[in-house]
């Protein structure tokens, strides 16, 4: 049994940089044809310079089947002629609330009442450039995502013409707002579709499970699968890779490494459920209508052929470390 994907995307990817990238692109290359690249590196990137620096550096690994889609940090010194100079460069901004997550400390404070941001909101609206927003707030760490939501609706009433993605959804509170705010869109990961906080805690501590926002309870992973079955057409695909060397993730570094194995488990996810069918739409259709991106031409094979996950690649523990999964990528031409 083969599955085909036709130029599958992945809507939110951390590479990292330096000799990691010798680990991290070719991972997603064997089973993307692009993605949305996130660009809170350490320094971020912040400027054209940096940006097509990166993206030359990713291009050299990743070669003409993988088409890098770039984004920008958003900092409180961008202004809106900042973003208009780099029109036809970038994909996408960048939003995280300053500590929130990795490398975001260069981030953005009081985001509702801050003019100069505002401003910069005012000028995506007319260029049409999407808002990418890791969502959470200092609250409990289970009720950050949720407690981020008036500030989700304020933005998406304020500037009803900007496009605004929900980043690797893990909460069921916010799920309501794809329905109500018309300019509200989401990312689901692989993590957050599959696993709970049983992955992380249940037994013993596992480090390579722990990742921003933290994958939450049952009744969360069952709500984000029934609305990827579903089919929501506002939802798509981002797999929040986001590798740490083993010594920083032994230490409590926030991001799983899903990047080797998000086709094979997604299939296994798709199959139990009887909807092949919807891997597609999923994985590739809305992400790169909502981008209005053009792929590289691509055909991604899967079939059911038993394997067991390396417990590393380039000193990274993936996500089913030394695990067995049913399904894998035989051909990424």
């Amino acid at each position: 049994m083969q599955i085909e994907l036709k130029s599958p995307f992945d809507a939110h990817l951390h590479l990292r940089d330096g000799a990691m990238l010798e680990t991290t692109v070719p991972a997603s290359a064997e089973q993307f044809a692009g993605a949305i690249v996130m660009p809170n590196l350490q320094p971020p990137l912040t400027d054209r310079h940096t940006i097509d620096s990166y993206r030359a550096r990713i291009e050299a690994i990743g070669g003409e089947s993988f088409a890098p889609a770039m984004t920008l940090f958003l900092t409180p010194s961008h202004t809106p002629a900042d973003i208009e100079a780099l029109k036809g460069v970038i994909s996408a901004v960048k939003l995280s609330p300053a500590g929130s997550t990795t490398h975001s400390e260069k981030g953005l404070h009081d985001l509702v009442n801050n003019h100069s941001f505002m401003a910069v909101l005012e000028a995506m609206e007319a260029m049409d450039l999407p808002l990418c927003v890791h969502g959470e707030t200092g609250d409990f760490v289970l009720d950050r995502e949720a407690a981020f939501a008036p500030t989700y609706r304020a933005l998406a009433r304020r500037f009803p013409k900007l496009r605004i993605v929900m980043e690797h959804l893990g909460s069921r509170a916010l799920l309501p707002l794809l329905d109500e705010q018309p300019n509200l869109y989401a990312t689901v990961t692989l993590h957050h579709l599959l696993l709970d906080l049983d992955a992380l805690l249940g037994g013993m501590l596992r480090p390579e499970c722990f990742c921003k926002p933290v994958i939450k309870t049952p009744a969360d992973r069952e709500a984000l699968q029934k609305v990827v079955l579903d089919a929501h057409p506002k939802i798509f695909f981002g797999s929040d890779s986001a590798p740490h060397p083993q010594a920083d993730k032994a230490r409590g570094a926030a991001g799983i490494f899903s990047a080797p194995v998000v086709l094979p488990a997604l299939a296994g996810f798709f199959e139990q459920h009887d909807a092949l069918d919807r891997m597609q739409p999923f994985l590739s259709d809305r992400a790169r209508d909502f981008y209005r991106l053009d792929l590289p031409d691509r055909t991604v094979r899967l079939k059911k052929d038993p394997w067991r996950v390396p417990v590393s690649y380039g000193g990274v523990t993936p996500l089913f470390s030394g695990e067995r999964l049913i399904w894998r990528v035989v051909d990424g031409a």
